[in-house]
């Protein structure tokens, strides 16, 4: 059985434990890197935790956290949530394990009203792309932007939610 959980910040070992484990195991799909959290203390992680308006959820299968999804304020649309630091660990893949979790984020957005669910994807990462289309998302006429490592580029997608 899968359960979706929300984190606070008093639960940043959990959300630590996943990203770390996220960024181990799927570097292409992240802009940010494993040095770049691994020997973060414990004050970065609660204030990863504690964006406002943010919601951060765990997906829990047979009683271990298997993966995770945050909804975040898009920064330049203030009816749009951002779907971002999605990831399912490779033992629960195949699962809906990931479509639990973004029609998770798609439900709260919806429940704070509001009219659009965005996310970035890498651009060489298929299967997270057929995920998100198999959810409803469609490809926007947004150019590829650069990733921080400037070698890769991410995809912009878009679920409207009216």
């Amino acid at each position: 059985m899968i359960e979706i959980t929300e984190l606070t910040a008093e639960d940043w070992p959990i959300w630590r434990q996943l990203r770390l484990a996220a960024l181990a195991e799927a570097p292409y799909a992240f802009g940010s890197r494993l040095a770049d959290w691994q020997d973060a203390p414990e004050t970065r992680w609660r204030q990863r935790l504690s964006i406002p308006d943010a919601y951060h959820l765990v997906a829990v299968l047979d009683g271990r956290p298997v993966g995770m999804a945050s909804g975040v304020p898009a920064e330049d649309d203030p009816d749009a949530v951002e779907l971002i630091s999605m990831w399912v660990s490779p033992v629960a893949r195949g699962q809906q394990v990931g479509d639990r979790l973004v029609t998770a984020v798609v439900e709260r957005a919806r429940e704070r009203g509001a009219s659009r669910v965005v996310l970035a994807v890498a651009a060489d990462n298929p299967a997270a792309t057929a995920l998100y289309h198999r959810n409803g998302f469609q490809d926007t006429d947004e150019p590829p932007r650069a990733m921080p490592d400037g070698a890769r580029c991410e995809l912009v997608m878009v679920k409207p939610l009216t």
